[in-house]
Protein backbone atom coordinates (compact mmCIF):
# COMPACT_ATOMS: atom_id res chain seq x y z
CA UNK A 1 0.00 0.00 0.00
CA UNK A 2 2.18 3.45 -0.86
CA UNK A 3 2.32 6.46 0.64
CA UNK A 4 -0.67 8.72 -0.92
CA UNK A 5 -3.32 5.74 -0.29
CA UNK A 6 -2.82 5.29 3.29
CA UNK A 7 -3.38 8.82 3.90
CA UNK A 8 -6.13 9.27 1.53
CA UNK A 9 -7.57 5.63 3.95
CA UNK A 10 -7.00 7.17 6.70
CA UNK A 11 -8.45 10.44 5.99
CA UNK A 12 -11.95 8.81 4.42
CA UNK A 13 -11.62 6.54 7.57
CA UNK A 14 -11.71 9.23 10.01
CA UNK A 15 -14.50 11.53 8.27
CA UNK A 16 -16.68 8.28 7.98
CA UNK A 17 -16.60 8.68 11.58
CA UNK A 18 -17.74 12.37 11.91
CA UNK A 19 -14.67 13.85 11.19
CA UNK A 20 -13.92 16.99 9.52
CA UNK A 21 -11.27 16.45 6.66
CA UNK A 22 -9.14 19.47 6.99
CA UNK A 23 -5.46 20.19 4.79
CA UNK A 24 -2.31 20.38 6.39
CA UNK A 25 -1.61 23.56 7.56
CA UNK A 26 1.47 25.59 6.50
CA UNK A 27 5.17 24.91 8.29
CA UNK A 28 4.53 28.39 9.27
CA UNK A 29 2.41 28.69 12.88
CA UNK A 30 -0.16 31.19 12.71
CA UNK A 31 -0.98 33.27 15.63
CA UNK A 32 1.42 31.33 17.54
CA UNK A 33 4.55 33.20 18.51
CA UNK A 34 5.89 30.16 20.82
CA UNK A 35 6.15 28.10 17.98
CA UNK A 36 9.31 28.38 15.27
CA UNK A 37 7.82 25.85 13.59
CA UNK A 38 4.90 23.27 12.79
CA UNK A 39 6.58 19.88 14.66
CA UNK A 40 2.87 17.82 15.10
CA UNK A 41 -0.14 17.31 13.60
CA UNK A 42 -1.92 18.94 17.10
CA UNK A 43 0.36 21.83 17.11
CA UNK A 44 -2.05 24.50 14.65
CA UNK A 45 -4.68 23.41 16.97
CA UNK A 46 -3.38 24.79 20.57
CA UNK A 47 -6.03 27.46 20.74
CA UNK A 48 -8.91 24.59 20.43
CA UNK A 49 -7.30 22.36 22.91
CA UNK A 50 -7.17 25.20 25.87
CA UNK A 51 -10.51 26.85 24.80
CA UNK A 52 -9.29 30.29 23.31
CA UNK A 53 -10.97 29.54 19.89
CA UNK A 54 -13.60 27.76 18.76
CA UNK A 55 -12.92 24.98 15.67
CA UNK A 56 -15.34 24.37 13.16
CA UNK A 57 -16.14 21.14 13.98
CA UNK A 58 -15.30 19.47 17.26
CA UNK A 59 -14.03 16.34 15.42
CA UNK A 60 -11.21 17.35 12.76
CA UNK A 61 -8.79 14.75 10.90
CA UNK A 62 -5.62 15.87 9.20
CA UNK A 63 -2.27 14.66 7.64
CA UNK A 64 0.11 17.52 8.97
CA UNK A 65 3.49 18.26 7.54
CA UNK A 66 5.95 18.53 10.41
CA UNK A 67 9.07 19.90 10.82
CA UNK A 68 11.48 19.23 14.01
CA UNK A 69 15.34 19.47 14.12
CA UNK A 70 15.90 17.94 17.43
CA UNK A 71 17.33 14.71 15.83
CA UNK A 72 19.30 16.26 13.00
CA UNK A 73 22.55 13.89 14.05
CA UNK A 74 20.21 10.78 14.32
CA UNK A 75 18.90 11.43 10.71
CA UNK A 76 19.80 8.32 7.90
CA UNK A 77 21.86 6.59 11.13
CA UNK A 78 18.66 4.97 12.32
CA UNK A 79 15.56 3.53 10.44
CA UNK A 80 12.91 6.96 11.42
CA UNK A 81 14.55 10.04 12.26
CA UNK A 82 13.68 12.61 10.14
CA UNK A 83 13.64 16.39 9.87
CA UNK A 84 10.42 16.39 7.38
CA UNK A 85 7.71 14.05 7.86
CA UNK A 86 3.69 13.59 7.71
CA UNK A 87 1.64 13.33 10.87
CA UNK A 88 -1.85 11.40 10.50
CA UNK A 89 -3.92 12.05 13.54
CA UNK A 90 -8.07 12.69 14.82
CA UNK A 91 -8.50 14.96 17.07
CA UNK A 92 -11.65 15.46 19.34
CA UNK A 93 -12.14 19.36 20.97
CA UNK A 94 -14.78 18.06 23.94
CA UNK A 95 -16.29 15.32 22.00
CA UNK A 96 -15.58 11.62 22.28
CA UNK A 97 -12.78 10.68 24.02
CA UNK A 98 -11.30 7.18 25.19
CA UNK A 99 -13.80 5.04 24.49
CA UNK A 100 -14.40 6.11 21.26
CA UNK A 101 -10.56 6.99 20.11
CA UNK A 102 -9.50 3.46 20.87
CA UNK A 103 -11.39 1.15 19.47
CA UNK A 104 -11.38 3.27 16.44
CA UNK A 105 -7.78 3.28 16.47
CA UNK A 106 -7.98 -0.58 16.25
CA UNK A 107 -10.52 -0.88 13.80
CA UNK A 108 -8.22 1.29 11.01
CA UNK A 109 -4.93 -0.83 11.91
CA UNK A 110 -6.51 -4.16 11.91
CA UNK A 111 -9.59 -3.91 9.55
CA UNK A 112 -8.54 -1.08 7.04
CA UNK A 113 -5.27 -1.90 7.15
CA UNK A 114 -4.99 -5.59 7.70
CA UNK A 115 -2.18 -5.54 10.34
CA UNK A 116 -2.47 -8.85 12.35
CA UNK A 117 -3.98 -8.28 15.61
CA UNK A 118 -1.23 -10.88 17.16
CA UNK A 119 1.39 -8.54 16.52
CA UNK A 120 -0.01 -5.46 18.12
CA UNK A 121 0.81 -4.26 21.51
CA UNK A 122 -0.87 -1.08 23.32
CA UNK A 123 0.98 0.83 26.24
CA UNK A 124 -0.79 2.63 29.06
CA UNK A 125 0.45 5.18 31.47
CA UNK A 126 0.83 3.91 35.23
CA UNK A 127 -2.61 4.09 36.62
CA UNK A 128 -4.86 4.39 33.65
CA UNK A 129 -6.87 1.73 34.39
CA UNK A 130 -10.04 2.94 31.95
CA UNK A 131 -7.59 2.90 28.88
CA UNK A 132 -6.56 -0.59 30.06
CA UNK A 133 -9.93 -2.22 30.65
CA UNK A 134 -11.00 -0.71 27.14
CA UNK A 135 -7.92 -2.46 25.41
CA UNK A 136 -8.61 -5.30 27.44
CA UNK A 137 -12.15 -5.76 27.77
CA UNK A 138 -13.83 -4.22 24.80
CA UNK A 139 -10.33 -4.65 22.45
CA UNK A 140 -9.89 -7.74 23.37
CA UNK A 141 -5.84 -7.20 23.48
CA UNK A 142 -4.49 -9.90 25.42
CA UNK A 143 -3.12 -9.05 29.13
CA UNK A 144 0.93 -10.01 28.25
CA UNK A 145 0.59 -7.18 24.95
CA UNK A 146 -1.08 -4.72 27.37
CA UNK A 147 2.46 -2.92 28.95
CA UNK A 148 1.89 0.06 32.02
CA UNK A 149 4.77 2.57 31.42
CA UNK A 150 5.31 5.65 32.98
CA UNK A 151 4.89 9.47 32.96
CA UNK A 152 8.63 9.68 30.86
CA UNK A 153 6.44 7.95 28.13
CA UNK A 154 3.07 7.77 28.59
CA UNK A 155 1.99 11.42 29.96
CA UNK A 156 2.27 13.92 27.34
CA UNK A 157 2.52 17.62 28.71
CA UNK A 158 4.96 20.68 28.10
CA UNK A 159 4.64 22.66 30.74
CA UNK A 160 1.57 24.46 32.04
CA UNK A 161 -1.93 23.93 30.59
CA UNK A 162 -3.78 20.95 28.96
CA UNK A 163 -2.11 17.53 29.07
CA UNK A 164 -2.76 14.02 29.70
CA UNK A 165 -1.91 10.54 29.66
CA UNK A 166 -1.43 8.51 26.16
CA UNK A 167 -2.01 5.00 25.03
CA UNK A 168 0.80 3.97 22.07
CA UNK A 169 0.21 1.44 19.72
CA UNK A 170 3.32 -0.78 18.70
CA UNK A 171 4.17 -3.77 15.71
CA UNK A 172 6.43 -6.42 16.67
CA UNK A 173 8.83 -6.62 13.78
CA UNK A 174 10.39 -9.90 15.09
CA UNK A 175 13.80 -11.20 16.68
CA UNK A 176 15.60 -10.41 13.72
CA UNK A 177 15.08 -6.59 13.72
CA UNK A 178 15.91 -6.72 18.14
CA UNK A 179 18.69 -6.06 20.63
CA UNK A 180 18.55 -9.92 21.21
CA UNK A 181 18.69 -8.59 24.92
CA UNK A 182 16.24 -10.90 27.26
CA UNK A 183 14.91 -7.91 28.29
CA UNK A 184 14.15 -6.73 25.10
CA UNK A 185 9.81 -5.47 24.81
CA UNK A 186 7.96 -2.30 24.46
CA UNK A 187 9.98 0.85 25.17
CA UNK A 188 13.18 -0.97 24.39
CA UNK A 189 15.51 1.44 22.01
CA UNK A 190 15.99 -1.38 19.13
CA UNK A 191 13.92 -1.43 16.25
CA UNK A 192 11.93 -4.58 17.05
CA UNK A 193 8.88 -2.92 18.39
CA UNK A 194 8.00 0.01 16.22
CA UNK A 195 5.46 2.65 18.05
CA UNK A 196 3.07 3.45 15.20
CA UNK A 197 0.19 5.49 17.06
CA UNK A 198 0.42 7.66 19.79
CA UNK A 199 -3.24 7.85 21.39
CA UNK A 200 -3.11 11.23 23.77
CA UNK A 201 -6.11 11.81 26.45
CA UNK A 202 -6.01 15.28 26.74
CA UNK A 203 -8.00 16.02 30.23
CA UNK A 204 -6.24 17.89 32.60
CA UNK A 205 -5.25 20.95 33.06
CA UNK A 206 -1.94 21.68 35.20
CA UNK A 207 -1.26 24.65 36.35
CA UNK A 208 2.73 26.74 37.71
CA UNK A 209 2.71 24.69 40.82
CA UNK A 210 2.55 21.36 38.94
CA UNK A 211 -1.17 20.40 40.19
CA UNK A 212 -3.76 18.79 37.73
CA UNK A 213 -7.23 19.79 37.89
CA UNK A 214 -9.17 17.86 35.11
CA UNK A 215 -10.86 19.52 32.54
CA UNK A 216 -14.63 20.49 32.25
CA UNK A 217 -13.99 19.01 28.42
CA UNK A 218 -11.87 16.07 27.83
CA UNK A 219 -9.91 16.17 23.94
CA UNK A 220 -8.43 13.25 21.96
CA UNK A 221 -5.23 14.23 20.36
CA UNK A 222 -3.53 11.38 17.85
CA UNK A 223 -0.77 10.84 16.00
CA UNK A 224 0.68 8.50 13.39
CA UNK A 225 3.95 8.95 11.40
CA UNK A 226 2.95 7.93 7.92
CA UNK A 227 6.58 7.31 6.85
CA UNK A 228 6.19 4.38 9.64
CA UNK A 229 3.34 3.33 8.74
CA UNK A 230 4.38 2.74 5.20
CA UNK A 231 7.41 1.01 5.71
CA UNK A 232 5.32 -1.83 7.93
CA UNK A 233 2.41 -1.99 5.35
CA UNK A 234 5.39 -2.20 2.56
CA UNK A 235 7.80 -4.56 4.80
CA UNK A 236 10.91 -2.92 4.18
CA UNK A 237 13.72 -2.11 7.05
CA UNK A 238 13.25 1.61 7.32
CA UNK A 239 11.53 5.00 6.15
CA UNK A 240 14.01 5.43 3.56
CA UNK A 241 12.62 2.27 1.67
CA UNK A 242 9.27 3.63 1.59
CA UNK A 243 8.04 4.95 -1.94
CA UNK A 244 7.52 8.58 0.08
CA UNK A 245 11.73 8.77 0.17
CA UNK A 246 13.24 5.83 -1.83
CA UNK A 247 12.60 7.98 -5.08
CA UNK A 248 14.87 10.80 -3.72
CA UNK A 249 17.31 8.80 -2.74
CA UNK A 250 17.24 6.96 -6.21
CA UNK A 251 17.59 10.32 -7.40
CA UNK A 252 20.52 11.13 -5.26
CA UNK A 253 22.68 7.95 -6.55
CA UNK A 254 21.82 9.20 -10.14
CA UNK A 255 23.54 12.30 -9.69
CA UNK A 256 26.21 11.26 -7.33
CA UNK A 257 26.76 7.67 -9.28
CA UNK A 258 27.12 5.39 -6.43
CA UNK A 259 24.72 2.84 -5.43
CA UNK A 260 22.21 2.44 -2.32
CA UNK A 261 22.49 -0.58 -0.08
CA UNK A 262 26.43 -0.75 -0.51
CA UNK A 263 27.92 0.85 2.30
CA UNK A 264 27.37 2.37 5.58
CA UNK A 265 29.01 5.83 5.03
CA UNK A 266 27.14 6.52 1.52
CA UNK A 267 23.80 5.35 2.94
CA UNK A 268 24.22 7.63 5.48
CA UNK A 269 24.74 10.36 3.34
CA UNK A 270 21.81 9.53 0.61
CA UNK A 271 19.39 9.47 3.57
CA UNK A 272 20.22 12.77 5.04
CA UNK A 273 20.19 14.44 0.92
CA UNK A 274 16.79 12.64 0.94
CA UNK A 275 15.31 13.84 4.47
CA UNK A 276 16.73 17.31 4.08
CA UNK A 277 15.91 17.62 0.51
CA UNK A 278 12.05 17.15 1.15
CA UNK A 279 12.41 19.70 4.37
CA UNK A 280 14.14 22.51 1.97
CA UNK A 281 10.99 21.73 -0.48
CA UNK A 282 8.75 22.07 1.69
CA UNK A 283 9.81 25.25 3.76
CA UNK A 284 10.13 26.98 0.80
CA UNK A 285 6.72 25.71 -0.66
CA UNK A 286 5.39 27.43 2.52
CA UNK A 287 7.15 30.80 2.06
CA UNK A 288 10.08 30.25 4.38
CA UNK A 289 13.60 31.82 3.02
CA UNK A 290 17.24 30.97 3.62
CA UNK A 291 18.32 33.66 6.47
CA UNK A 292 20.47 33.58 9.43
CA UNK A 293 17.96 33.50 11.91
CA UNK A 294 14.79 32.14 12.85
CA UNK A 295 12.95 29.46 10.70
CA UNK A 296 14.91 30.96 8.13
CA UNK A 297 17.89 29.83 9.60
CA UNK A 298 16.97 26.39 9.81
CA UNK A 299 16.22 26.24 6.46
CA UNK A 300 19.83 27.17 5.40
CA UNK A 301 21.38 25.01 7.91
CA UNK A 302 19.54 21.84 6.25
CA UNK A 303 20.48 23.42 2.54
CA UNK A 304 23.72 23.92 3.39
CA UNK A 305 23.95 20.14 5.57
CA UNK A 306 22.61 18.48 2.19
CA UNK A 307 25.12 19.99 0.42
CA UNK A 308 27.94 19.20 2.21
CA UNK A 309 26.83 15.24 2.45
CA UNK A 310 26.90 15.57 -1.26
CA UNK A 311 30.35 16.91 -1.14
CA UNK A 312 31.35 13.32 0.90
CA UNK A 313 29.71 11.67 -2.46
CA UNK A 314 32.13 13.38 -4.43
CA UNK A 315 29.32 15.60 -6.05
CA UNK A 316 30.96 18.86 -6.85
CA UNK A 317 28.54 20.65 -8.49
CA UNK A 318 24.65 22.28 -8.24
CA UNK A 319 22.33 19.53 -7.19
CA UNK A 320 19.72 19.79 -5.27
CA UNK A 321 17.12 21.64 -7.92
CA UNK A 322 17.21 17.99 -9.29
CA UNK A 323 16.65 16.75 -5.91
CA UNK A 324 13.45 18.92 -5.32
CA UNK A 325 12.21 17.54 -8.85
CA UNK A 326 12.08 14.40 -7.06
CA UNK A 327 10.22 15.65 -4.04
CA UNK A 328 7.64 17.65 -6.00
CA UNK A 329 7.41 14.35 -7.81
CA UNK A 330 6.49 11.94 -4.57
CA UNK A 331 4.34 14.47 -3.23
CA UNK A 332 2.38 15.95 -6.21
CA UNK A 333 -0.98 13.95 -4.92
CA UNK A 334 -1.28 14.63 -1.55
CA UNK A 335 0.07 18.01 -1.86
CA UNK A 336 -0.60 19.13 -5.66
CA UNK A 337 0.68 23.36 -4.50
CA UNK A 338 3.95 21.87 -4.95
CA UNK A 339 3.81 21.29 -8.63
CA UNK A 340 2.34 25.22 -9.40
CA UNK A 341 5.65 26.44 -6.90
CA UNK A 342 8.52 24.24 -7.94
CA UNK A 343 9.85 26.98 -10.59
CA UNK A 344 9.60 29.25 -7.58
CA UNK A 345 10.98 26.25 -5.40
CA UNK A 346 14.12 25.56 -7.20
CA UNK A 347 14.53 29.16 -8.18
CA UNK A 348 15.39 29.49 -4.50
CA UNK A 349 16.97 26.32 -3.83
CA UNK A 350 19.63 27.44 -6.75
CA UNK A 351 19.86 30.84 -4.98
CA UNK A 352 21.15 29.54 -1.87
CA UNK A 353 23.59 26.52 -2.67
CA UNK A 354 25.51 29.14 -5.68
CA UNK A 355 26.16 31.12 -2.42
Amino acid sequence: MKGDEIRSRFLKFMEGKGHLILPSASLVPQDDPSLLLIGAGMAPFKRYFTGQAKPPRHRIATSQKCVRTGDLENVGRTARHHTFFEMLGNFSFGDYFKSEAIPWAWEFLTEELGLPREKLWVSVYTDDDEAYEIWSKEIGVPAEHIVRLGKDTNFWEIGPGPCGPCSEIYIDLGPERGCGSATCGVGCDCDRYLEIWNLVFTQFDRDAEGNYTPLPKKNIDTGMGLERIASVLQGVPSNFDTDLLRPVIAAAENIAQVEYGRQTKTDVALKVIADHGRAIVYLIGDGVLPSNEGRGYVLRRLLRRAVRFGRLLGIAEPFLTRIAEAVVGVGRIGYPDLVEKEGYIKEVIAREEER
